[in-house]
Parts: structure tokens; sequence; C-alpha cells
């Protein structure tokens, strides 16, 4: 039961993190039972001065340490649960490949050692679906049991071939000392907590909306992208954490595929008409259309997981949030 479980949460700080303490302090406000969590920080104390409400449920804690620095984690602790979400695609931008590729496997490797000698009995791995590699132009959603892979000879796909390691990594642990291990293959999301200056293209365009001359498409607009709410986002993992099969990997995201020049017309749509949208790439007819859609039946069927929040809802919310309103 989960107001039994201790859970030690790792990337915390991050998007993912974010969105799983909205989630529980939502759940707690409603009367639910909560667990225990422990959040894993290298800076509480900034954290807290920057989001001081969501550490202040009595139900968490922050304690300082580094997934890189195993001699930075906490010692002598003990946890029923492990959701290790750090490193997750919004970070490790001034990393380079290869400090991205170490704080990946090395960090997993480090957070799976605690597990083990904490006693915990479960682990969350917040993987990617990047672990596919380019999914096929005549693949329109990608199942779990796809055994593609990225190119492990393109420096590039360090984030994507890191995450592939890190999952063979939970499933020694899983063989050696009888950890049950859970993957979360993590695609593309949106809400309040995405940073709106990285390589996020919905993130992005909800900037230029609210605050920009033009909403501006930086190819073609022809890849394929579907989107998952930040809500769902965060009861899918927390699902998973607690009820998803040892030994599985399930795909987490939407199947909802939206093109993104269409994504780009929507946003402005919804929240800002009147405002151009500038397309900087020119259209190459000649080559496959990107995808990056996967196929969620198997958490939909086994775990009874919906994407309940639409795509227009999900970004009115998080533009409502970017503007200052409480999420």
């Amino acid at each position: 039961m989960i107001e039994n479980a201790h859970i030690l949460l790792t990337g915390g700080t991050g998007f993912f993190g974010k969105a799983l303490l909205r989630y529980w302090a939502q759940q707690a406000h409603k009367g639910e039972p909560m667990a225990r969590v422990t959040l894993l920080s290298r800076d509480p104390r900034r954290f807290a001065q920057h989001y001081p409400r969501l550490v202040s449920p009595p139900w968490l804690q922050l304690i300082q340490g580094d997934i890189c620095d195993v001699n930075s984690l906490p010692k002598g602790n003990t946890y029923t649960h492990v959701l290790h979400a750090a490193a997750d695609s919004t970070a490790g931008r001034n990393l380079t490949p290869q400090e991205r590729f170490d704080q990946i496997v090395c960090g997993t490797r480090n957070i799976l050692e605690l597990a083990v000698s904490s006693g915990a009995r479960r682990f969350l791995l917040t993987s990617s679906g990047g672990v596919y590699g380019a999914q096929s132009p005549d693949i329109e959603r990608i199942t779990e049991d796809c055994h593609t892979l990225p190119d492990p000879l393109d420096p590039a796909n360090a984030y994507s071939v890191a995450k592939r390691m890190a999952e063979h990594l939970c499933a020694l642990y899983a063989q050696s000392h009888g950890l049950e291990i859970v993957v979360a293959r993590c695609f593309a999301f949106v809400g309040p907590d995405l940073p709106r200056d990285v390589h996020f293209a919905i993130g992005n365009f909800i900037r230029d909306a609210l605050h920009a001359d033009a909403i501006t498409v930086q190819g073609d607009g022809s890849p394929l992208r579907s989107y998952l709410d930040q809500r769902d986002l965060a009861h899918w993992l927390a699902t998973l954490l607690m009820c998803g099969l040892s030994g599985e990997a399930y795909n987490v995201g939407s199947e909802h595929a939206v093109s993104i020049l269409e994504l780009a017309h929507t946003v402005r749509d919804l929240i800002a008409p009147n405002k151009p949208v500038c397309v900087m790439g020119d259209s190459v007819l000649t080559s496959p259309r990107n995808r990056y859609i996967p196929c969620t039946k198997k958490a939909q069927n086994g775990l009874g997981l919906r994407a309940t929040v639409g795509l227009e809802d999900a970004i009115r919310f998080a533009a409502r949030t970017y503007q200052g309103d409480s999420p």
C-alpha cells in the first residue's frame, strides 16, 4: 500500500520530478493516502527557495546528494521504492556527449546500488522512446517489443544509447539482487514545468505565443510528434512505480500524432490568434517523414492508464501557468 511506502525520488527538481510532486500534493489534498517521499537534490535549499509550495508537504523530505558522486548519496536510510527520474532529456544542455553518457549510466548504477543497500524492493527507471532509434515512417506507433536501436557509433546518440544501457543495468540488478524493476519509456510532454528555452517545440511555441512577435518553427514543420499532459505523465509514472510488472518496459506518452507545423498553428489559434507563424526551413518532399509516436496499448490494457487531458486543454493549462497563474 502506498501509505506504507517510502519513496526515494531522484531528479525531483527536474520536469518529471516537479510533475510528480504536484500530482502527489493534489492526491494528498483530496484525502488520498500518501507515501513518505525523500527527494534527492544537489541543491535542496535553492530548490526550496524557488518552489516553496512544492516542498511544503509534511510527507516530503529533501536531502542533498548527486547521483554521479557515490560519496554524496545517503547511507543507512531505508526505502521501499526508488523512482529514478534524474538525467531526463531536459537536462544536460551544457554537457558533452561523453559527460551525458556517464551521467546517465554511472548515475543509474549508483542509484541501483543505493536501492539494493537501502532494502528497496521496487525500482522505476524513467527511460526514453529514444532507445528505439529512428522510427520507421511505415510504423504508425512504435511498440515496446520493437528491438531497433540508435546508432551507437554516432556521438549524437549519447543520450539514447545511455538510456538503453541504463535499462540493461536494471535488468542485471534484477537478476543479481531480486530487485523488481520497471522501465518507463517516455516520449513527449507538455505542461507548466516544461522548459521554454531548450529543444522542446511545444514549450518554445507557447513561449513565442505569449511573448514574441511571431511563433517560429525552426525546421520545415513536417516531423510528427504527440504530447501527453504532465498531469497524466505523473499519474502514469506513479502507477508504474507501484503496479507495473517487474522486468517490463512501458511506453509513456500520447498516441495522438500532430505535425510540428500543425502544432504551431494550434498553439497560435489557442493563445495568440493574431500572431504569424514563421517557418524557417524548406520542406524536403523526398525525405521520409520523421515520426516519434508511441503505442501505449500495453499501459492501457495492463494498467488501465489513459490520456485524460486533450492536447488543446493541455496547451491552455500550460499557457495559463506560464503567465503566472497557480497551477
